[in-house]
């Protein structure tokens, strides 16, 4: 889950009640269609329409790139409400954004405190707990919550997001099971498709592995990951002439990457 995508969604959630505003779509937090009883409020409530105008205002700045003016009106909206869930979560991105890991996960967990059951909720905070604090069993248990939630509208994020975490922890066997999961609801998912590729990458299996990265090319945009993982998918099935190809396209696209440099640094005897 990317955060830019959190932002792109949480921008047209907002806009609906607000000036300005915030939505995501499948691994973020969009405002939720299903409120949990903890999170209700009246929307003609002044303090409740105040929370949601700042945080609409906030994360306008933020995607200006003006952090302290957007920190200034997410402050707002939290004094105005601090259980509104989508300023703890639009506040949660900008401080992780600057670095402040702790602040980022406080107010990650306050969305989901405030919206328990909520699919997006929990797949934003297993997203931070995975990706930025290697926290995976209890990034998984958010995940899982995440797809129990028959209201949340992607839930194949979550299952994608809950398997590259399984692979990051060293369980392929889940990995594997939640990927093919998400492409059982929808086998053009490129994040599930190249993770695919991944896993059975690392189980050396090595045909099946071509199969699913072939399959990615085919819809999701290349990356540095993604080229690198070709390359030396084609060298273990011994087929030179491929990773010579995936070798050119990686220095070509992504000539300053950390992939590139890898290839440049000699192995250590």
């Amino acid at each position: 889950m990317r955060r830019e995508r959190l932002l792109a969604t949480l921008l047209t959630g907002l806009t609906i009640v607000g000036s300005g505003g915030c939505a995501t779509d499948g691994s973020a937090s969009r405002p939720s269609s299903r409120v949990d009883a903890a999170s209700k409020a009246d929307p003609d409530n002044p303090r409740t329409k105040a929370a949601k105008e700042n945080t609409a205002l906030g994360l306008g700045y933020m995607q200006q790139g003006k952090l302290e003016v957007a920190l200034e009106k997410l402050n707002k909206a939290l004094a105005a409400d601090p259980k509104y869930p989508d300023a703890n979560t639009v506040v949660a991105v900008l401080y992780e954004r600057i670095g402040d890991l702790a602040r980022a996960e406080e107010h990650y967990r306050r969305a989901v405190q405030y919206r328990p059951k909520s699919g997006n909720e929990n797949n934003n905070l297993g997203w931070f707990l995975c990706n930025r604090l290697a926290r995976y069993d209890e990034a998984a248990a958010h995940f899982e919550r995440a797809v129990a939630d028959p209201f949340y509208q992607t839930p194949v994020v979550a299952l994608t997001n809950a398997g590259s975490c399984a692979i990051k922890g060293g369980k392929l066997d889940v990995a594997e099971r939640d990927l093919r999961l998400a492409l059982e609801r929808g086998s053009d998912n490129a994040e599930a498709l190249v993770q695919m590729a991944t896993v059975l990458y690392r189980r050396d299996e090595f045909f099946k592995a071509r199969a699913f990265i072939q399959r990615y090319e085919s819809v999701g945009q290349q990356t540095a990951d993604s080229l690198m993982l070709g390359r030396n998918i084609e060298l273990r099935l011994g087929n030179a002439k491929a990773a010579v190809d995936y070798t050119k396209r990686l220095r070509d696209q992504f000539p300053d990457s950390e992939q590139v440099r890898s290839l440049d640094t000699p192995a250590s005897p």
